[in-house]
């Protein structure tokens, strides 16, 4: 599904979503009174991530150079596949028995291996055009984890190889504290329809900004794929001091809140 998406494109996923919201009216599932009241959040979109461990992430790295090296024919100084799976499993070991000392050596160990094996093979590469933009994406990716370090914040924190664009971002429950994804933003309506609750609206966030900055583009993409004009939209106190019309934006705790 997730190539399917990204083939297709954002453009062709939301001509598909007005198909079914078009389709749901001619049903009768959906009546235009529906569309005029929507309730719009923000949530996040986890991604197919494990937990993002210094040991995990530098093992993981040292196996994507060694396959790319085998698959151009660049020939290694060391691969160091098989120590550096010993050293992972010995850390998340030392770790579980709270010997973080003697993990962190562990870690070190991997930096330093995959460090050697970036340079080896960025010297071997050098001079060939084929293998330097072949290599190019992913010894990228491993400079730049290899320079963050664990007290690193902010939107460069490297989270995961494969989906360099996961964010770590706080959710402030006590079941989840924070997840990695992107934040999306989705609109529904309101009010509970024959054919039941319909997503009207969605849009990926990536950067994590801030709710109410979101909230003019969020109607507006709503607007477009309904064909109706929205009257009121209902959203939570996360979107104070938002972007757009206040006179048909209800915010929760607002006096002139009504009961919906």
């Amino acid at each position: 599904m997730a190539r399917w998406r990204q083939r297709i494109g954002a453009e062709r996923l939301e001509v598909l979503l007005a198909e079914s919201l078009a389709a749901a009216q001619r049903g009768g599932a959906v009546e235009e009174k529906h569309l005029r009241r929507v309730t719009i959040d923000t949530t996040v979109q986890p991604k197919a991530v494990t937990h993002p461990a210094d040991s995990k992430l530098l093992h993981r790295g040292i196996e994507i150079l060694v396959r790319l090296a085998r698959r151009h024919g660049v020939r290694l100084r060391q691969s160091y596949r098989r120590v550096a799976k010993r050293a992972k499993r010995e850390a998340a070991k030392l770790i579980h028995a709270g010997r973080r000392r003697q993990a962190e050596r562990q870690v070190r160990r991997l930096r330093t291996w995959l460090g050697r094996l970036l340079r080896d093979i960025g010297r071997k590469v050098a001079g060939d055009a084929v293998a330097e933009a072949a290599f190019a994406g992913p010894l990228g990716l491993i400079a730049r984890l290899l320079r963050q370090r664990r007290e690193d914040r902010g939107r460069d924190k490297l989270y995961s190889l494969h989906a360099p664009e996961v964010e770590c971002i706080g959710k402030g429950k006590a079941q989840a504290r924070y997840e990695f994804g992107v934040k999306v933003s989705v609109a529904t309506t309101n009010a509970v329809a024959p054919g039941g609750q319909f997503v009207l609206g969605a849009r990926a966030l990536p950067g994590n900004p801030y709710d109410g900055h979101t909230l003019a583009a969020q109607i507006a993409q709503t607007e477009r794929l309904t064909g109706v004009g929205i009257e009121r939209a209902y959203v939570d106190r996360g979107y104070r001091g938002h972007d757009a019309d206040k006179a048909r934006v209800f915010v929760t705790g607002q006096k002139r809140r009504s009961a919906a």
